[in-house]
């Protein structure tokens, strides 16, 4: 394999470092403050459709991050059958444990916005929007793992977004797509199965 200019091998190592990590503690590892940096400059230098930019994140961390997963344990432990349930509090409770969680959103006014100005790709803009989300939620996650925390991304919206919205007063337009809980690593991830690049990749030359 041709090696990787050092340029771009810290890069990589990065990619491959990410995983999901769900066993979890609050444990500090860097300042609140750097925090917010590493928040806002992935925010920032995310790419976006058209440059629309309608990316929302809400970091919640101390009590704000234990809220969350206690919105999540009530809302979910009310539709759930009892012996299903058992299981989902046991994970839940594995979230809670950590030391913050990262909101993201989608400004659904600035979609319609982008919508209006281009017309010609009104029905695609929604998936490309879905497509900045995952970009910048992967930006995040890599820089928190980087950063020494064991992180995942977890879907319970739309089931707790009407609670979520209540308690940090958010915007009726800003649409939940997904949590991201971070901590202190404090088991490993499971091992991960790769399949063969033969049937993932074709290159032509």
């Amino acid at each position: 394999m041709v090696l990787l200019q050092d340029k771009i091998s810290n890069f990589y190592s990065a990619v491959k470092e990410r995983r999901t990590y769900l066993s979890i503690s609050n444990d500090p590892i860097l300042p609140n403050e750097e925090l917010e940096e590493l928040i806002n400059l992935s925010v920032l230098h995310a790419p976006s459709a058209f440059n629309s930019q309608g990316d929302r994140v809400v970091l919640l961390l101390g009590e704000h991050h234990t809220k969350l997963w206690d919105i999540t344990i009530d809302t979910l432990g009310k539709k759930l059958p009892a012996d299903r349930f058992a299981i989902t509090k046991e994970r839940l409770n594995g979230f809670k444990n950590g030391y913050g969680t990262v909101l993201f959103f989608e400004d659904t006014d600035v979609l319609k916005d982008t919508q209006e100005k281009f017309p010609t790709y009104k029905d695609r803009v929604p998936s490309w929007f879905q497509q900045n989300s995952a970009i910048l939620q992967y930006i995040i996650w890599t820089g928190l793992e980087q950063a020494g925390y064991g992180v995942s991304i977890q879907h319970y919206n739309p089931l707790i977004d009407e609670e979520v919205r209540k308690q940090w007063n958010i915007s009726t337009n800003w649409n939940l797509i997904a949590q991201m809980p971070f901590g202190k690593p404090i088991a490993p991830p499971k091992k991960k199965e790769y399949q063969s690049l033969d049937h993932r990749v074709k290159v032509f030359k």
